[in-house]
C-alpha cells in the first residue's frame, strides 16, 4: 500500500511513478512529483522511477497564467 496525495493506493511489484499517475488519472502537463520527500527531477524519469511499497507520494499540479 502506498499513499498518493493522502489517498491509499494498492501497490504492485514493478510499479513506477508513471503507473501511479495513470492510475490516478493525473494527466496534467505541468506537475511535480515527490516520493518520500525527494523530488523526481524530470518527467522523462517517471516511467523509470520505481515506487517502493509503503511510500508517500505527493503530486502537485503547477499552474501558470496571469
Amino acid at each position: 500500500m502506498i499513499t498518493v496525495n493522502g489517498d491509499k493506493v494498492d501497490w504492485k511489484m514493478g510499479m513506477t511513478i508513471q503507473d501511479v499517475l495513470d492510475a490516478k488519472n493525473y494527466s496534467f502537463r505541468l506537475i511535480s512529483v515527490w516520493v518520500d520527500g525527494a523530488l523526481v527531477r524530470r518527467r522523462e524519469d517517471y516511467s523509470a522511477t520505481p515506487v517502493p511499497d509503503g511510500c508517500d507520494i505527493d503530486v502537485i499540479h503547477m499552474m501558470s497564467g496571469g
